[in-house]
């Protein structure tokens, strides 16, 4: 098991540059192809394109390309950086063909006070808290033909807001979701996705000043499901947001997560939990955008692997600009590896662009069981197979009762149980 740690406190470090060849600043570089292709080159630090912002030259992340428009993205290969990870070939066409199927059907509940409405995509609030930064996304932000807006009326306390996906089709298709939480709000938005789909999906969240919001992000999809879904909060003044992805179901899951801080005083938390089996492809990238002072964020992703080609990626990109004085930010990746023929690429990044901050860091671990609490739970007179399941349960439930919905909680519960069950078989 490996560990790595990093506290920074001087003016304009660059945390991640490479040291070893065959490295980038995101991790190693698989491809061969990409000898001579730097992540910090190119299209990624081109201008936004109708993306109301501007790239910065010097970071490999704020530089990245953003825009509305399909063509401004090139054809991908599998050789970029943001998908060398990914299988395209398992991708359904989200990257190369319109998804003009179906989207999962949309089921709102909610025993408070919310606001459900189907808008078009000429809606101003659509594109209020988000655009697309990789072709799949820009893809089906131009295939969707509307999208459900719900909102959190200004000062009310909406409860659980439970939001089913259910898709009946695995013919290509594409969603887009707006969450709004208006001024000093609160809420916690379940978005299950169930059922079989073939799907790209934009979820754009809106929190406003003093807003407190939480989404969980479930992907409980059955066997062969395709989901690509960027989630991207947009953080205001004073306001608070969590968020949670859960996945577990589908042939092919990347999801990509992001925090934006638009005022001072912001608070994120992100947090993940997944576990693969036997061909599964679970993969989580998540950005934490620092753009202005005095906000923190932290960040903690756990999952579990097992069986042959079982394979999970989990990328975190931690941008502390220079205007972000004051920050606080921690991020970490843990991952537990159950059998032979799993594999778990972590790559943990951080930028910082001004010393001024409280602090910094990063983590990652992946490995096997810990055999010093396997010898401390048997040495008490537990059988082994009881004791693995322990750990496992011990080791996931840290993100679980992160969720504090207690049926969606039981759910999960019941969920890596049935994991763990077919392990052992």
């Amino acid at each position: 098991m490996t560990d790595t740690a990093t506290e920074l406190t001087e003016e304009k470090a660059r945390i991640g540059a490479p040291s070893i060849d065959g490295f980038t600043e995101e991790g190693e570089n698989l491809s061969p192809v990409n000898a001579d292709a730097s992540p910090l080159g190119g299209a990624s630090a081109k201008a936004h394109s109708h993306g109301q912002g501007a790239g910065v030259p010097d970071s490999s992340r704020a530089g990245r390309l953003t825009s509305y428009r399909l063509e401004d993205f090139p054809a991908l290969t599998g050789r970029e950086e943001d998908w060398r990870f990914t299988p395209l070939k398992r991708l359904g066409g989200l990257h190369r063909d319109v998804p003009a199927g179906p989207a999962p059907a949309v089921d709102v509940r909610s025993a408070g006070a919310i606001r459900q409405e189907t808008v078009g995509m000429d809606d101003p609030r659509v594109g209020s808290a988000g655009i697309p930064e990789d072709r799949v996304s820009a893809n089906a932000w131009n295939a969707a033909a509307e999208a459900t807006v719900l909102t959190v009326p200004a000062d009310t306390e909406a409860g659980t807001v439970t939001v089913t996906l259910t898709g009946s089709g695995m013919a290509a298709s594409a969603q887009h979701l707006v969450l709004v939480a208006e001024p000093n709000s609160s809420a916690v938005v379940v978005l299950d996705h169930v059922g079989s789909a073939v799907v790209a999906e934009n979820v754009e969240i809106d929190v406003r000043d003093g807003a407190r919001l939480t989404v969980i992000s479930l992907q409980a999809w059955e066997d062969g499901s395709i989901h690509a879904s960027s989630q991207q909060a947009k953080i205001g003044k004073d306001a608070s947001f969590k968020h949670i992805a859960v996945s577990f179901g589908g042939d092919l899951v990347r999801v990509t997560p992001s925090a934006r801080f638009a005022a001072p005083g912001g608070k994120a938390e992100l947090f993940g939990l997944y576990f693969a089996d036997a061909g599964q492809h679970l993969e989580h990238r998540l950005f934490v955008d620092h753009a202005v002072p005095r906000c923190t964020s932290n960040v903690l992703y756990k999952g579990a692997l097992q069986g042959k080609d079982a394979h999970t990626v989990w990328v975190g990109d931690v941008l502390i600009r220079k205007e972000a004085e004051g920050t606080d930010s921690y991020e970490a990746n843990r991952n537990l590896v159950l059998s032979d023929g799993a594999r778990a690429d972590s790559v943990p990044n951080l930028e910082i662009e001004t010393g001024l901050i409280e602090g910094a860091g990063h983590a990652s671990t992946t490995g096997r069981f810990d055999d010093a609490h396997l010898f401390y739970l048997m040495s008490r007179g537990i059988d082994e197979k009881t004791a693995r399941r322990l750990v496992v349960r011990g080791f996931l439930n840290e993100i679980i009762q992160q969720i504090r919905v207690p049926e969606l909680e039981e759910r999960l519960n019941e969920t890596v149980e049935r994991e763990l069950a077919a392990t052992e078989h």
